[in-house]
């Protein structure tokens, strides 16, 4: 099944949830040669693994709070904050409280 991406000048939503924030799932917004933004959406307690992705990436949360790996330490995230991770960190994402957060990965050519 295809993905629904947005389209070049399509406006997307990336409001927070509130308490819309419990009936949704992470979703990729768009894809493009350079670029992937995703919408990561985490209830209380649950967890992205720690993993690690080629190029560089930002996380800006949206809403809620994160606690997110790295270089052997736990960085809090709270909503209007954003981080930077470098490409080929080992990194982890754990939501404090309920949490939507945008995803920005740079992909390497």
């Amino acid at each position: 099944m295809a993905i629904d991406h947005a389209q070049p000048a399509q406006a997307v939503d990336v409001r927070p949830l509130g308490e819309g924030v419990q009936g949704e799932r992470s979703k990729a917004l768009f894809k493009a040669r350079d670029l992937e933004v995703v919408r990561l959406v985490l209830r209380a307690g649950e967890q992205f693994p720690p993993h690690k992705v080629a190029g560089d990436i930002t996380i800006h949360c949206l809403e809620g709070a994160l606690a997110i790996s790295a270089d052997g330490r736990e960085h809090p995230l709270r909503a209007g904050q954003l981080m930077y991770l470098p490409a080929e960190c080992v990194h982890g994402v754990l939501a404090t409280e309920n949490a939507s957060a945008l995803v920005t990965i740079a992909l390497p050519r």
